[in-house]
């Protein structure tokens, strides 16, 4: 069975991510090498925290919807995750232009004695 390395692109589906693929080719003309990518529908199968970005592992398996034929076998690197619930509390203060309270202002500015 056929193995490939790829970084998630998407991976807003139910129990499917989007794999990117790249893989060189030489040019037989101009003899250069140049990057070709490739998108693979991926079955997720007992992963469950798969985020844009990280690089997995992909098999090729029997056809499991019209342009599923891989699942993940491996999760190599993992992506740098946000905790969702600190970004939008942090994005909530910021449309509402809240302040620090008072006792940190006072605490932050130096006296003018």
């Amino acid at each position: 069975m056929r193995t490939k390395q790829g970084v998630i692109t998407s991976a807003k589906l139910q129990r499917t991510v989007t794999v990117t693929v790249h893989r060189h080719v030489f040019h037989t003309l101009y003899k250069k090498r140049f990057r070709r990518s490739k998108n693979f529908l991926v079955d997720t199968g007992d992963f469950t925290d798969l985020a844009a970005g990280d690089l997995v592992e992909i098999t090729e398996c029997r056809p499991l919807s019209k342009l599923k034929r891989f699942r993940i076998t491996e999760v190599i690197k993992r992506a740098p995750r946000v905790s969702e619930i600190a970004e939008e509390a942090h994005i909530e203060g910021v449309m509402r232009h809240r302040k620090k309270p008072a006792e940190e202002a006072e605490v932050s500015l130096p006296s003018a004695k």
